[in-house]
């Protein structure tokens, strides 16, 4: 693991009817707006299938959360690409197995208007 403090791991992703469709399934997170398309097609993208952006970096460095912070913004919608800012804020090596971890996160559409933002913290596995 190559992490260091102040890294920003930067990705975007574009959020599509299916997933929107699939996530209400499995939610059951069926509010109207996340099953009737607006006047432009789109739905409203679920807030916390938005909030699986930061999550990603979980999965590529083997975090382990134990606190995550979200602040909703404004809405997501199916078509919109989102890019995703985390920060590594702190670092800290806790054993030879594990490494505390705490970013901060900031997701902005293609419009470069900020959706979300928050803040997550957890331990990194450092060795099986």
């Amino acid at each position: 693991m190559n992490l260091k403090i102040g890294d920003i791991i930067q990705f975007e992703r574009t959020f599509t009817k299916e997933e929107v469709e699939l996530f209400t399934k499995i939610s059951m997170d069926e509010g109207k707006h996340h099953t009737n398309p607006d006047e432009l097609g789109r739905l409203v993208v679920q807030g916390l299938l938005t909030a699986t952006l930061p999550t990603k970096i979980g999965g590529d460095y083997n975090v382990l959360a134990r606190t995550m912070n979200f602040e909703f913004f404004r809405p997501v919608f199916t078509g919109d690409t989102i890019s995703c800012a985390v920060t590594i804020e702190k670092l800290e090596k806790k054993d030879t197995k594990r490494m505390s971890i705490m970013a901060t996160f900031k997701c902005m559409n293609q419009n470069e208007k900020q959706v979300l933002g928050g803040n997550f913290a957890g331990v990194i596995l450092t060795r099986d």
